[in-house]
């Protein structure tokens, strides 16, 4: 017998519980930020509407499901089942931190802060959950499927994003590296940069579109559902021993950028989940190209 589905809640603490967290009560919350010029009330004011989308959100559950709830600094130790149903209720980039830990369950993201958020990927409202979690389930519902990016490493670790990966140096030093296409002839261009950023159509709103604009560059941005990538790296620096002619691209489905690590150690990070990185040292390998996976978005 087949198991009922699981609706996830999936959120972050507000700002106003991270208050709490450092001042222990609302009273020295408060003071705290009127000795600077600040007022607790519309930090108060975004938890409750927060907290009042996540009540919506659970009573919605239809009385058959399972239910479950994780916070975003669980993520990574938070086992999401293929039945699951995941109703990201946050900002956009909640549901990119999320979508490194999924494969293939229907995600429904809800906004709380209409106006405040960008939605682009919480579309909905907290009145529309039981209605989206009914169409979730349901075969031919409409839903978009948004391309990934991945990176996987010689030693077969592998991460996942929905926006973008960046691989470079984990403070402010220089990484050093050998960049090339995979499977392209010769140890590829050795380049001394701040690192390293590949993109998808999702990102293209968010860091990958500064990088774009930075550089001027002619390359069309792609769409979130387009299977196409563009990388950057950022501040490559021209010396005796490292080039700068192979400093940005495009990635199609089947191909793929590899990085050489020539440094002590470089970092590869998706959609800012800094905590959940992959480490490389001296000599290994890293190819980046678009996943087999993608993101199923509800709309």
């Amino acid at each position: 017998m087949s198991l009922a589905p699981r609706a996830v809640l999936v959120h972050r603490r507000t700002e106003y519980e991270e208050l709490l967290a450092r001042h222990g009560t609302h009273g020295q919350a408060a003071f705290f930020l009127t000795s600077r010029g600040r007022s607790i009330d519309e930090v108060l004011r975004r938890h409750e509407r927060t907290q009042h989308a996540l009540r919506e959100v659970a009573a919605a559950v239809p009385l058959t499901w399972r239910s479950s709830r994780v916070e975003r600094a669980d993520l990574d130790r938070f086992l999401f089942a293929p039945e699951d149903v995941v109703v990201v209720v946050g900002q956009d980039g909640l549901v990119a931190n999320t979508a490194k830990y999924l494969h293939g369950q229907p995600v429904v993201g809800i906004d709380t802060d209409p106006g405040r958020n960008p939605g682009v990927l919480v579309r909905h409202r907290c009145t529309d959950a039981a209605a989206l979690l009914r169409a979730a389930t349901t075969a031919g519902s409409r839903a978009e499927e948004l391309t990934m990016v991945e990176a996987v490493a010689d030693d077969t670790q592998r991460l996942l994003a929905l926006n973008e990966i960046y691989l470079g140096p984990p403070g402010h030093q220089t990484a050093r590296y050998r960049l090339g296409s995979d499977g392209g002839q010769g140890p590829g261009e050795a380049q001394a940069s701040s690192g390293v950023l590949v993109g998808t159509g999702t990102g293209a709103t968010g860091w990958l579109r500064s990088l774009w604009l930075e550089r001027g560059s002619r390359a069309e941005l792609p769409a979130p559902c387009e299977p196409r990538l563009l990388w950057f790296v950022r501040e490559a620096w021209p010396s005796p021993t490292s080039g700068t002619t192979n400093v940005a691209g495009e990635l199609g489905r089947g191909q793929g950028l590899r990085l050489t690590v020539e440094s002590d150690r470089i970092v590869v990070f998706g959609d800012g989940m800094e905590g959940d990185a992959l480490e490389l040292t001296w000599g290994q390998s890293v190819r980046l190209g678009i996943a087999g996976t993608s993101l199923h978005l509800v709309t």
